[in-house]
């Protein structure tokens, strides 16, 4: 500071003394030699004495102003953070750009995994077009909003579904962001906030040691029992590809999704055709195919894979229809017929499957029309009720994607985890082998 005060005394003195220059030039020219000498003089002064003052003055100055601003800035942050409520920075399409600790927890996102993904995701569907207009009216500056929306139920079954919280936005334009974000602030009631702290601090305390619990347990033991009868179902199916893949979808449906559907790649690498579709309230006749083949025979889009003589008889053993599915509800009934009479190149996520080869875990899909549409414009996963999507590809560990095989959750069952998608997973590399000509 001292150094700053001292070349703030030297300008002001040299501003008086230009002043007294700049008044010399009423003088006879006579007398104005001595006034330019006094000119160079000072400029002389300015260079060899007040500019080097100055470079060396300023760097110093904009490095004390960049710390300070980084503190601050740290501060902030670690603020945002600690909040005990839960904060979160949208963009104008709810996407999420920041979301501190208690928000990680209340809507069970992990923090890195959170940043990108839509916040309405989290919330009940029919909640999710008026949290989407609040947010973009706050973010075109049109004032700040509060309404009341509810959340799904997590994955972990940790909070119960259809709880009530108060969302209240605020436009922000923070430095090194794009455009206008909006900070919303999320307030549950305060037993549930003591609830919260109360199981964070017994799960931090005990994680180290904690053996696993006996749910933990039971669910590994199932998916194992699950691969094993997977297992056990491939190596006594018969080398029909159909057949394989129809009895694949048997071990799956109920035990593990409510909704199973298998789509097979046509001889030569041609489109996907439907040949199994599990689900409803009861064990229904499986669909095997026939309507897809047929579709594609007329349509002309390629020769489907052979296939037995009797579709129906490899499938439906007793020739008859299941009592039981005959007695399932029309609504089940006509979603089973729309999932059959589907094509496979309709639904965007079995078509990415089987382009690029990824597997595709969605819990509470926010892009309902994923799985295709029916007849009459409604997303399949809308219709069905889903909250949870599993769609892998068959293939081996190497060579091209032989079908899909996608599973649907819906209503209040659990969502797929990573255990289960990774469980799949090798089913699907099993299932991709025994596909293999």
């Amino acid at each position: 500071m001292a150094e700053g005060e001292r070349v703030t005394a030297e300008l002001t003195d040299f501003r008086r003394r230009v002043d007294e220059l700049r008044a010399a030039r009423a003088l006879p020219s006579t007398e104005r030699l001595s006034v330019l000498d006094a000119a160079l003089l000072e400029l002389q002064h300015v260079v060899d004495v007040i500019l080097p003052r100055l470079e060396r003055g300023l760097p110093g100055e904009r490095d004390n102003g960049a710390r300070r601003a980084a503190d601050e800035q740290q501060l902030l942050r670690a603020l945002f953070q600690r909040m005990p409520y839960a904060v979160a920075l949208l963009g104008p399409d709810t996407v999420i750009r920041r979301l501190n600790f208690a928000g990680t927890r209340l809507f069970g996102m992990r923090a890195g995994y959170a940043a990108g993904r839509p916040l309405t995701a989290s919330l009940a569907p029919e909640e999710r077009a008026a949290f989407r207009s609040q947010v973009a009216a706050v973010s075109r500056n049109e004032g700040d909003r509060s309404l009341v929306v509810r959340l799904l139920p997590p994955p972990d079954g940790a909070r119960r579904e259809g709880e009530s919280l108060r969302a209240t936005m605020t436009a922000l334009r923070p430095r090194g962001e794009t455009g206008t974000s909006v900070l919303t602030v999320f307030l549950t009631g305060p037993e549930a906030l003591a609830a919260d702290r109360g199981g964070r601090s017994g799960r931090g305390a005990g994680r180290a040691t904690m053996p696993p619990g006996l749910a933990e347990l039971t669910r590994t033991t199932e998916l194992m029992d699950l691969l094993d009868d997977m297992t056990m179902t491939l190596l006594e199916a018969p080398r029909d590809p159909i057949a394989i893949l129809d009895q694949a979808c048997r071990v799956l449906r109920g035990r593990f999704a409510d909704w199973v559907t298998a789509d097979l790649v046509t001889r030569g690498g041609g489109p996907l055709v439907r040949v199994a579709v599990y689900g409803g309230a009861g064990p229904a006749a499986p669909y095997d195919g026939d309507d897809a083949y047929d579709d594609k025979d007329a349509a002309g889009e390629g020769a489907a894979p052979d296939a037995p003589a009797d579709r129906r008889g490899a499938t439906a053993p007793s020739g008859r229809p299941d009592a039981r599915a005959a007695q399932a509800p029309d609504g089940t009934e006509t979603l089973r017929a729309t999932l059959a009479s589907q094509l496979p190149g309709d639904c965007p996520v079995v078509v990415e499957a089987a382009r690029a080869g990824n597997a595709h875990l969605q819990v509470r899909p926010e892009d309902l029309g994923a799985f295709g549409h029916d007849a009459d414009g409604v997303p399949i996963l809308a219709r069905a009720g889903v909250t949870s999507l599993l769609c892998v590809p068959l293939r081996a560990r190497s060579g091209p994607v032989r079908g899909v095989l996608t599973l649907l959750r819906t209503g209040g069952r659990r969502a797929f985890s990573m255990a289960e998608a990774g469980t799949v997973d090798r089913m699907a590399r099993h299932l991709g082998r025994a596909l293999r000509p």
